[in-house]
């Protein structure tokens, strides 16, 4: 392979990641806790879209428990949308005849 191929996969490479990370920036998971007694709905950029707290959890006494909840469900779903965000990279990779994990330059 010349330089001129490499570098016209890495151009493609560019294109097709730029067009993934749109793709994905309207993509929703869900990360849950406590049993599913907190959930939280975010974007695969991390943008926290819904929280959903259990009215049965909404107590005075217990306000320290329900924001460790929801820091948990938070983390959740960051790292679900981390997931996704490998796994898309990964089979866009395959399609251009990368290796996974490929170094390039840029």
């Amino acid at each position: 392979m010349n330089i001129q191929q490499m570098m016209q996969q890495a151009k493609a490479m560019q294109d097709k990641m730029q067009e993934m990370q749109e793709r994905l920036a309207d993509v929703e998971v869900e990360g849950a806790s406590g049993g599913g007694l907190v959930k939280v709905v975010a974007t695969c950029k991390g943008e926290c879209r819904k929280i959903e707290i259990d009215p049965s959890l909404i107590k005075e006494d217990e306000k320290e428990v329900l924001e460790d909840l929801v820091k948990a469900a938070l983390n959740d779903s960051k790292s679900k949308a981390d997931a996704k965000l490998a796994e898309e990279t990964s089979k866009m990779m395959q399609e251009l005849g990368l290796p996974a994990g490929a170094q390039l330059p840029f």
